[in-house]
């Protein structure tokens, strides 16, 4: 059994839901070693947030992020929580409802997605910045 741990860097992206599944995979050159075993990914950020749905269709990335507008306005008064501006708090709102880790099992090399999944960096400030993932691979080697 072998573990490995790297924590990954995305480059800044702007807000809303990017699919960034080849952007990870091509900083973990150590999962093609792996023939079975699970990849943790644990975004280390409280206002972003990690999530697995349909890579084919760019609307699901656009409806989902329209959807989280309507949801969680920026600006809200309800909310008191704006040292950093108008998106802060309903940025902390989103990453938790999406949360910061994924799970995923690793076949021969490659994560088990499904036929129609990616992995997505849901970025819920206006200028998040770039995201740091710390990425935890175990298995068993080939």
């Amino acid at each position: 059994m072998e573990i490995f741990q790297a924590t990954l860097r995305l480059e800044p992206k702007r807000r809303g839901v990017h699919l960034v599944t080849r952007e990870i995979l091509s900083q973990l050159p150590e999962l093609s070693h792996i023939q079975r075993g699970t990849l943790h990914l644990f975004l280390q950020h409280t206002s972003a947030a990690l999530s697995l749905n349909e890579n084919a269709d760019p609307d699901v990335r656009r409806d989902t992020e329209a959807f989280m507008r309507r949801l969680i306005p920026d600006g809200d008064p309800l909310f008191s929580h704006t040292l950093e501006g108008p998106d802060d708090m309903p940025a902390h709102l989103k990453s938790m409802l999406f949360g910061p880790q994924l799970t995923l099992p690793v076949t021969d090399g490659r994560p088990a997605l499904g036929t129609w999944q990616g992995i997505y960096l849901v970025e819920a400030r206006a200028h998040g910045g770039s995201r740091q993932i710390v990425a935890t691979l175990t298995g068993v080697t080939r």
